[in-house]
């Protein structure tokens, strides 16, 4: 029996190889979301969307701990929020109505990854945002959008100001309430949270110090931006570079996520 045979052969009969792959990698973003200390209880989610025709995207069980979490267990759903697998936890509300107004409209969303964390929260309730005040922070601000809080996102008619406000950006502070990144697979959303997610911190510390930061050169800021701008680079830093030995990390830790 081939290696790819013997894969076939783990991967349930109700589902196809591609559908099972984004299930592995958007188990092992929940697990590394929580290896990393990002995750709120059971609050936050990501999700993936199962390659094919049809818009339906996975996203957490709503009751299950993020370092829980495996690539059966994970739910699908469609746009108009019907579970399409059993499973005996329903989905988060809120997670549904910001998730799936990306999903909605941008094809390029291959992942939607949303986090609660203390610093990010805390860049996103500043009237300053995110500044580009040192090297990571300039990975991020050039692709980087704003969306107001309007309460717990339980409303569905949020969903066009959400995409309008994040537009074509990968990277978005939701204001008073957290952080987001869109990515074309699982590994390029999270190799941007990673960063956003630094960057908040960063700042953070940086006004701890003081009131100022060493000035940057606008004219170093933009070039940073041009040299990161290309979305195809990015994707496939991620993917071939970045999250391989993200998957090596959790398969030495507990490989339990691919089940």
């Amino acid at each position: 029996m081939s290696p790819a045979e013997a894969r076939l052969k783990e991967i349930p009969s109700t589902m196809t190889e591609a559908e099972w792959s984004q299930r592995v990698n958007l188990a092992a973003a929940y697990r590394l979301v929580a290896y990393y200390g990002w995750d709120d209880l059971v609050d936050t989610h990501i999700s993936a969307r199962v390659p094919g025709p049809e818009h339906h995207f996975l996203i957490n069980p709503y009751g299950l701990m993020f370092d829980e979490i495996t690539a059966s267990s994970l739910v699908k759903v469609d746009l108009d929020g019907n579970q399409l697998t059993e499973s005996e936890y329903s989905i988060n509300p809120a997670g549904f109505t910001i998730h799936s107004a990306i999903h909605e409209v941008r094809e390029d969303a291959g992942c939607v990854l949303h986090l609660h964390t203390p610093d990010g929260t805390a860049v996103a309730s500043c009237m300053e945002g995110l500044l580009p005040l040192n090297q990571t922070a300039q990975l991020v601000t050039h692709d980087l959008a704003y969306h107001d809080y309007e309460g717990i996102a339980l409303d569905h008619d949020e969903r066009p100001r959400l995409q309008k406000d994040l537009g074509d950006k990968n990277h978005m502070l939701l204001r008073n309430h957290g952080t987001l990144t869109v990515g074309r697979s699982v590994a390029s959303a999270f190799e941007r949270m990673f960063h956003l997610e630094r960057a908040c911190t960063m700042q953070v510390r940086t006004r701890m110090l003081g009131p100022t930061a060493y000035p940057v050169e606008q004219t170093v800021i933009d070039k940073n931006a041009r040299l990161v701008e290309n979305r195809d680079r990015a994707e496939l830093r991620a993917t071939k570079l970045v999250w391989p030995p993200l998957l090596r990390k959790l398969d030495r830790l507990d490989p339990s996520y691919k089940t």
